[in-house]
């Protein structure tokens, strides 16, 4: 039997055609190419931006600002020294791009000016932290994103 050119281009869009839904079946029904969202709140966490952007314009008022060293027992948060820590109150959120499995939040409680993030909680790579803390009826915020 001979194939003419009219059979010939059907039986490539049939195998074409083949090719793309066994993909879009594959794609979709396998978990190891299941992504989620950056969070599961979308559009209720982009209603409290501009709450966060008035607290980081607060928070440039600040004589000194959070900063963040890296030790061998893990990642120290240093709040400043002007503002008394037995006043500040708040969560420090840490976000895994990678892996939404490994976030997780700390809630802030100073017997000092400086916080422990504990080694064993941080795997290597890239985390954003996110410091949302109040101190004498003033909120800020500090975002910043470390490799650790």
């Amino acid at each position: 039997m001979k194939i003419n050119w009219g059979t010939g281009i059907v039986i490539a869009f049939v195998c074409f055609i083949s090719f793309i839904m066994y993909f879009i079946i594959t794609m979709s029904v396998d978990d190891k190419y299941d992504f989620d969202l950056v969070t599961e709140d979308y559009y209720g966490q982009e209603l409290e931006f501009q709450e966060d952007l008035n607290k980081e314009e607060h928070s440039k008022t600040l004589i000194t600002n959070l900063n963040w060293t890296k030790t061998e027992k893990g990642v120290v948060i240093n709040f400043p020294e002007d503002i008394d820590y037995k006043n500040i109150t708040g969560t420090v959120f840490l976000y895994r791009p990678s892996n939404k499995q490994f976030d997780f939040e700390i809630p802030i409680s100073l017997s000092n000016y400086n916080l422990l993030i504990p080694d064993k909680r941080l795997l290597g790579g890239r985390w954003n932290i996110k410091v949302d803390w109040k101190a004498n009826d003033n909120s800020y915020i500090y975002k910043t994103e470390i490799i650790y």
